[in-house]
């Protein structure tokens, strides 16, 4: 298409008075035949009119290529633009119709002989432009001559050529010695002849990242520096961009291509200015720092970038994109230019949030109260996204720059003072990022914090909050108040604001034992029994086993001292940055992303690096910059993603430290010691009493698996406790049970008794029975059942209960195909009879060596006729049962 527009355009020139737009207003039918007989008449002007008529019809999508022998009939003609009609014809229709396309090859090795350069130049190029094997074979010839033609126009044109030709065959380019004329082009006498030799070399090494068809060294770097100030704009681009492909040898050489580089930040073109920009930016790397001639380009580096900003918005939007990268890179280059990155009221949005990002990035404490102003007059336009962006912009500053921390949290809390939701919901959340920053420092405004909560209702804003109240709450007297607020509908909150409600309670809890015990025990047993959510039940059950087996550790890893985040938290990685850096003014710079991660095939996958300091270290105020000078600095801590709320918890080893020698017996004061919930552990933890009878609540099968359920008033059951504990409470000392001398097994596989041990004392856990066959569907027969494993065996464990009035004997049970294989081990043993209002417990044994059926769902199993005709319905298996059933199967 590109190729019709240039030809189009072209034909203007020659002065049709007549206007064009007729050809493409006809409907008439059986055109083709008339255009048929036109294309063959005698007259001149009637031939031409027709195939003006067939370009017509191909450029709105009519099919004509029925008429392509009479087109290239035509083409024996010296009329120019007629010529040029049916090369453009040609080059649309070539590929459908490849042998007819044959005819055409003697009139363009004829053409590419003719006395007018511009009709060799045009043969050449549409020669290139026809991919068809069979006519690039009689190219070459035709090429070879062109690119050693006297008219540069044509040897400009042959050059672009041999890269077209080298996409359709790439041996055969290399085979005629193309690429070695290419080469000697780049000491062409025509500057747009060198311009055009060098964006072929360049094309073809994109392709061929290996071939080292560029090989750069000081004579050819001359070259295309001489070549660089005499021809057009877009052959300027292609040399600068081949120049930043190159490594000087030294700084003195480094310094010379940029003096000669420099003019070219003056171009009206804003490519040519950010391809210079890019080959200095590559270059200022070489240079030392302490040099004078350094500053020098800094400054000069400025204004260019700033006069980009008075185009139109799209290529504002381009260049800022850029800029950010300049300035992440070099902010030294910016700093005195805050102004132009000032919002006007008619920007577009998309201009306003990248001029706010530079803003932030160019803060230092000398411009700090401008900027804090201007951002504040942000926070009152009506555009509510561009709002929350500049409110967030206020946090940022706090934590880059401290000495305008303090600044900073007052012109937020003054925000806040509107009342305008969506502004505070925002405050508070940048709020949070500052006292992660700064902790302790700014404390004495929670209470105004506070005042706000029950306008928040956007799930950051509330998560942001809960982390507030749950970090401080020694400091906020009614905390337990704040958060039980939360949770009462906690079922209804978000995700995150659910993992931050789950950690700031147990973190209220360790802070404030004494009152919390029922809060805590509300919100673990919410996270473990009544969730759904996988990320909840999984923090909930770390958060049980951290306070039941270790209390210690849990205080130690639940307020353990955070880290102080980083001063920018959207950075581009370094190298990642270095490779952006060489590709200023082009899509990976606009995307913030290499090359590699949108263009697909080979090309672009060469990986760019800037070269390596010569001076003194990097620029002190670009900190991010230092791995191009190879030093190695560890990475600034970040603000962790309202996503990953759950931290580094599930890394944790909770396996009890091995002992070299005996175990101690446990004490008379602690009977259960490491096993103690929340407790012993915790110097000011009060004692909760032990419970030997733990009551569960009814659940289905295929409910998750969940703690034991706790009391209102206490905290301990199954979980552990302490006489010591319980005589605080006026409750009687409680016996430890004899299973609990048995080891502990660590870790979260023992919630589902993986570890294949017999009493274990934590996590030995099976649901409950429930009642899979009610008596009045079975003819007087009851059975409730569950799941579990038992010294490593699956178990169906049942209970079988005669509601009738007749005694019942000869129990067998079959299971039907399932998706796991499970079967009976053995014969279902009961004991018979089963008198009337009789129940007995029965274990069964179960294989994974069945016949398998996939079932929808997957943990469906159904069992067959068992006694009196009764048949069990299909019931799902729960996820610890399918955990052991995979278990046992490996």
């Amino acid at each position: 298409m590109q190729e019709w527009a240039n030809q189009l355009c072209e034909n203007r020139q020659f002065g049709s008075k007549m206007t064009d737009s007729k050809y493409f207003t006809t409907t008439k039918k059986g055109e083709i035949f008339e255009l048929k007989a036109e294309l063959n008449s005698d007259k001149k002007e009637k031939k031409k009119e027709a195939v003006k008529k067939v370009i017509a019809s191909m450029t709105v999508g009519k099919d004509v290529s029925a008429l392509f022998p009479d087109v290239v009939n035509c083409m024996q003609t010296d009329n120019l633009e007629l010529k040029k009609l049916v090369y453009l014809y040609l080059m649309n229709y070539a590929k459908s119709q490849p042998d007819m396309a044959i005819m055409a090859v003697n009139t363009f090795v004829k053409d590419c002989e003719d006395p007018n350069p511009l009709i060799r130049a045009l043969a050449v190029r549409t020669m290139g432009c026809i991919r068809v094997d069979k006519i690039t074979e009689y190219l070459c010839e035709p090429l070879r001559k062109c690119l050693k033609d006297e008219d540069p126009y044509v040897r400009k044109t042959a050059a672009v050529c041999v890269a077209k030709l080298h996409d359709i065959n790439a041996q055969l380019v290399e085979d005629q010695g193309f690429l070695d004329t290419l080469k000697d082009l780049i000491s062409d006498s025509n500057p747009m002849v060198v311009a055009n030799a060098v964006a072929a070399l360049s094309e073809i090494a994109e392709s061929h990242p290996n071939s080292n068809l560029l090989d750069l060294n000081p004579q050819t770097i001359n070259k295309l520096l001489t070549a660089l100030n005499e021809c057009t704009e877009w052959g300027q681009i292609f040399i600068l961009d081949c120049l930043a492909n190159y490594t000087p040898r030294d700084d003195r050489e480094s310094q010379s291509i940029c003096e000669r580089v420099t003019p070219r930040l003056s171009h009206a073109n804003s490519a040519v200015v950010l391809s210079a920009v890019k080959v200095l930016m590559k270059f200022m790397e070489m240079l030392p720092k302490d040099l004078d001639y350094y500053g020098t380009l800094l400054k000069k580096l400025a204004p260019p970038l700033v006069t980009l900003l008075s185009a139109e918005p799209e290529l504002q939007y381009v260049a800022l994109r850029n800029i950010n990268l300049i300035v992440q890179r070099r902010p030294e280059i910016l700093k005195h230019e805050m102004k132009v990155f000032f919002v006007k009221y008619n920007d577009p949005i998309y201009v306003k949030l990248e001029k706010l990002d530079i803003m932030i990035r160019l803060a230092s404490q000398a411009n700090i109260a401008q900027v804090l102003a201007e951002l504040k007059e942000y926070a009152t336009e009506v555009d509510v996204d561009f709002v929350r962006k500049a409110v967030r912009a206020i946090g940022r500053c706090a934590i880059k720059v401290e000495q305008s921390a303090e600044r900073c949290v007052s012109t937020l809390l003054d925000l806040i003072q509107t009342k305008v939701n969506y502004v505070v919901q925002e405050a508070i959340v940048v709020i949070k990022d500052i006292f992660r920053k700064y902790p302790n420092k700014y404390e004495s405004v929670i209470a105004t914090l506070c005042e706000n909560l029950d306008s928040l209702d956007e799930p950051e804003a509330r998560a942001a909050m809960i982390w507030i109240v749950g970090e401080y709450a020694e400091r906020i007297d009614n905390a337990d108040e704040l958060l039980e607020s939360f949770l009462e509908g906690f079922h209804d909150e978000s995700t995150q604001v659910q993992l931050q409600l789950l950690t700031a309670i147990v973190k209220l809890f360790l802070k404030k034992p004494t009152e919390t015990q029922e809060l805590v025990q509300q919100v673990l047993s919410l996270a473990t029994q009544d969730s759904d959510n996988p990320d909840l039940r999984d923090r909930g059950y770390i958060y049980w086993r951290l306070l039941s087996t270790d209390p210690v550790a849990a205080k130690e890893v639940v307020l353990a001292e955070k880290p102080l985040i980083s001063e920018e938290t959207d950075l581009i990685e370094p190298t990642l940055l270095e490779e952006l850096i060489c590709h200023i003014g082009t899509l990976a710079s606009v995307y913030h992303k290499p090359p590699s991660a949108f263009v697909e095939g080979s090309r672009g996958v060469q990986h760019k690096r800037l070269p390596g300091s010569a001076g003194s270290g990097e620029s002190v105020e670009s900190p991010d910059t230092s791995s191009a000078a190879g030093l190695s600095e560890a990475p600034p801590a970040v603000i962790p993603s309202q996503g990953d709320l759950l931290g580094d918890l599930l890394n944790l080893d909770l396996t009890p430290p091995a002992t070299t020698g005996p175990t101690p017996p446990p004490s008379s004061g602690m009977q259960l010691g490491a096993m103690d919930l929340l407790g012993g552990g915790l110097d000011s933890l009060p004692p909760i009493p032990l419970r030997t009878d733990t009551p569960q609540s009814p659940q289905l099968p295929h409910q998750s698996p969940s703690p034991p359920d706790y009391s209102p008033t206490e905290l301990g059951g199954d979980l552990g406790g302490s006489p010591a504990m319980g005589a605080a409470f006026g409750a009687p000392p409680a016996v430890m049970p004899a299973s609990f001398n048995a080891p502990v097994s660590g870790g979260l596989d023992d919630l589902f008794d993986l570890g294949g041990g017999v009493g274990m004392t934590m996590g030995a856990y099976s649901p409950p029975k429930t009642i899979w066959l009610p008596a009045m569907k079975a003819k007087g027969l009851e059975i409730s059942g569950t799941f579990a494993r038992r010294a490593g065996v699956i178990q169906m464990e049942m209970t079988l209960s005669n509601k009738a009035m007749s005694v019942m004997t000869d129990f067998a049970i079959q299971f039907n195909r399932n998706s796991f294989g499970l079967a009976p081990a053995g014969p279902l043993q009961v004991l018979t009879p089963l008198n009337p209002n009789q129940s007995i417990e029965v274990a069964l044994p179960l294989s994974t060596v069945g016949p398998v059926m996939k079932m929808e769902p997957l943990s469906n199993l159904q069992s067959g006729r068992v006694h009196w005709e009764a048949t069990l319905p299909a019931c799902c298996l729960p996820a610890p049962v399918l955990v052991l059933i995979v278990d046992s199967v490996s």
